[in-house]
């Protein structure tokens, strides 16, 4: 005979005598990941020769950027910004992702900038109406692609001064449609104590400025979330170097790039914060990035679209969000 307590308070768990397997629910949630893959969506802004491409490469140790996609690197600059998405599958350990590589070559290039940020803007919006299209549908995909962009790498030139007025224009006039993470690019160009005080300096700029960048702190779940996020918030953004080149250190292949004063170890963490950022963007925070993505940038997109439409019926394919937004 089983006993349930019915009025224990929340939190505290019934004493089941004997098993009756609840516990096995993660492994078939594992099961079914493992069958389906799943799709991971990363955007990367920044004005060209930031290394870009070269950082995508390098947090997932795979020509998944746009030089595998044959583009030539004397390419000329794009007039505009031209948005190039490249999808790969990885795999590993039997779990499978499908990574999509949003690249945004011409951004912050051009001697006048004003609006660049518009393409971007109306690609990601683009997205979430695709899904939006699939989910109104009377007759819907057991299964619906999702293309939108769970991340956007926002790469901040180390000047070792201060934002330039497009990054903070960018980053305020996105951090409510994309889950933005900002980073220092060729962080071997300045020394410990300029980065540190750069570093600084930044998260000032952005905190006057009023810009949430992801993890957004409204968003911390508990206790334990507010405290693991806040040490990842103290530490951004994360000043990194990327490279795909192996040097031999110490008896050892390593990533790495070559500067007049030395190797500069790409996974060391006394190098360069290459590791930590790899750490919170896959390791950790993977899965959180694509659950705000859903639960609050879609969400919010979603209601909108739904409030201008009159209610929940199929959206039809003239009704584009380009005159409702």
């Amino acid at each position: 005979e089983i006993f349930f307590v019915t009025d224990a308070p929340s939190g505290s768990g019934s004493t089941l005598l004997g098993y009756i397997g609840i516990d096995t629910i993660i492994e078939q949630m594992r099961k079914k990941t493992m069958k389906t893959g799943f799709d991971f969506n990363i955007m990367v802004v920044g004005h060209s020769g930031l290394g870009k491409s070269t950082l995508v490469n390098t947090l997932f140790k795979s020509q998944v950027s746009r030089k595998s996609a044959g583009w030539a690197r004397d390419d000329k600059i794009p007039k505009t910004v031209d948005i190039k998405a490249v999808s790969h599958v990885l795999e590993e350990g039997g779990v499978k992702m499908k990574l999509t590589v949003v690249d945004t070559p011409g951004f912050g290039d051009q001697i006048n900038n004003d609006n660049c940020w518009e393409p971007i803007s109306k690609y990601i919006n683009e997205q979430y109406e695709k899904f939006l299209k699939e989910e109104v549908n009377i007759t819907r995909k057991k299964r619906i692609p999702d293309t939108r962009v769970h991340c956007c790498l926002y790469f901040i030139s180390p000047t070792g001064h201060s934002l330039r007025q497009l990054d903070v224009e960018f980053m305020k006039r996105l951090s409510h449609s994309v889950n933005i993470i900002p980073v220092i690019a060729k962080a071997d160009t300045m020394t410990i104590e300029e980065r540190q005080d750069f570093k600084q300096r930044v998260r000032k700029e952005l905190e006057m400025g009023g810009i949430e960048f992801y993890p957004q702190k409204e968003f911390d779940e508990d206790m334990e979330d507010k405290s693991d996020n806040d040490k990842i918030r103290e530490a951004m953004p994360f000043a990194v170097v990327g490279s795909d080149k192996e040097y031999q250190v110490n008896g050892k292949r390593v990533l790495g790039r070559k500067t007049a004063w030395g190797i500069v170890e790409v996974e060391n963490p006394n190098h360069c914060e290459f590791a930590q950022l790899r750490d919170f963007l896959i390791r950790s925070h993977l899965q959180d990035l694509k659950e705000v993505t859903h639960n609050i940038h879609y969400e919010t997109y979603r209601a909108k679209r739904l409030n201008e439409n009159g209610g929940l019926h199929p959206i039809s394919s003239n009704d584009t969000q380009e005159s409702n937004l």
